[in-house]
């Protein structure tokens, strides 16, 4: 989906002027800076925890075109926090949720939405759309990638993150010179060091605190006013009412990622999804088994990106990437073939493959992940 750039506006309409009275006074902000905010784009990657405060104010603050990027589903459990969504949108795609929640809040502002979890394949052609990019996501994956995007296209990114009754929020890759999440944490936090979400939890107004400073951050960006968290972190602890800064120094290594491609099974990270579904796994023997004494009556769906399909792959296998796996078409096919075949899903290492396992579970499709991924089958398989 395209977001045009073309149309700048420089005046203000009779129903702007009534609505943002309160920031025309501010000499910060007055009619300059609030046409600024109308010419601007913010694209929030997550329309979860802290993708629903971000939204509802990014809307209410008046920047003209706002992205949505998230495939998730609302649950009941996301509405302790995830106050964009109601009670009667369960069942809904969040991005429909938060689309129609904002709109009502809004009618002037343009609301783009991406139904697809962001990936190496898709982030630079999404994020080049916007001016400022939000970092609403929940795990690690996800925000190295989100950030190796911005760095790229030279994109300002503001970070947030919550767990239990803390949370942080920073802004990265603002100018040349300033540091990135790769500064912060030059490597992902192992799976064993961080817990789970479904461990640890996390107090809603911990992340409507940290979404609207993820707001404020960007408010500030689009106006160049006031000092923003740019070489710093700052983070609060709710319980004990405690707030501290922490300064970061940018190291040039962190600054030359040039292909997101080479990092995909970095990025294909799922510390924190809401839902820990058994995953039901096949080795690569069993499978090999399989393979040979009932080839017609296997599916074997490759999740990787097309490109690395296209270089490397197993005889018979279909390529549905993971970034594709929930759209409608590709479900109506692998539901079909699920009814007389046994479904089995591949990626390079086995971790999206447990993703996608767990992905169709949702749709009421058993499927089973094969362990170590195509390099292990592909070994046992020329045995």
């Amino acid at each position: 989906m395209a977001v045009s750039k073309d149309i700048k506006f420089n005046f203000l309409s009779a129903n702007e002027l009534e609505r943002y009275q309160k920031h025309l006074t501010l000499k910060e902000i007055g009619k300059e800076g609030q046409l600024k905010l109308k010419n601007s784009s913010v694209l929030c990657v997550g329309a979860g925890g802290l993708g629903s405060p971000a939204l509802i104010y990014l809307a209410a603050a008046g920047i003209g075109k706002i992205g949505i990027v998230d495939n998730d589903h609302v649950e009941k459990s996301n509405l302790q926090r995830q106050i964009v969504h109601e009670t009667n949108t369960i069942g809904n795609l969040k991005i429909d949720s938060a689309r129609d929640k904002i709109k009502r809040l809004n009618p002037d502002i343009e609301v783009f939405t991406f139904n697809k979890r962001i990936t190496a394949d898709n982030a630079l052609e999404i994020i080049r759309e916007f001016d400022v990019i939000c970092d609403c996501s929940d795990n690690f994956g996800t925000r190295y990638l989100i950030n190796d995007a911005c760095l790229i296209l030279n994109k300002p990114l503001v970070f947030g993150s919550v767990q239990g009754f803390e949370g942080q929020v920073s802004v990265f890759n603002l100018h040349e010179n300033s540091p990135n999440l790769r500064d912060l944490l030059p490597e992902s936090p192992s799976k064993n060091a961080i817990p789970s979400c479904a461990e640890y939890g996390v107090v809603g107004v911990s992340t409507g605190l940290i979404g609207i400073l993820q707001v404020n951050e960007i408010i500030k960006i689009i106006l160049k006013k006031g000092e923003t968290l740019n070489g710093q972190i700052l983070i609060f602890d709710l319980l004990n009412i405690n707030m501290k800064k922490l300064h970061l120094k940018s190291d040039p290594v962190h600054k030359r990622i040039k292909n997101l491609s080479e990092f995909a099974d970095f990025y294909d990270d799922d510390e924190c999804t809401e839902k820990n579904s058994k995953i039901e796994r096949i080795n690569a023997i069993e499978f090999n088994s399989l393979y040979k004494s009932k080839p017609n009556k296997i599916l074997l769906i490759d999740v990787r990106e097309n490109q690395e399909f296209s270089n490397s792959a197993i005889e018979g296998s279909v390529s549905i990437p993971l970034s594709h796996l929930n759209q409608d078409s590709d479900l109506k096919f692998i539901r079909k073939e699920s009814l007389i075949k046994d479904i089995f899903t591949i990626c390079q290492t086995g971790k999206r493959s447990d993703k996608a396992s767990k992905i169709l579970s949702k749709y009421k499709i058993q499927s089973k992940s094969i362990e170590g991924g195509i390099e292990k089958v592909k070994k046992v398989l020329s045995n």
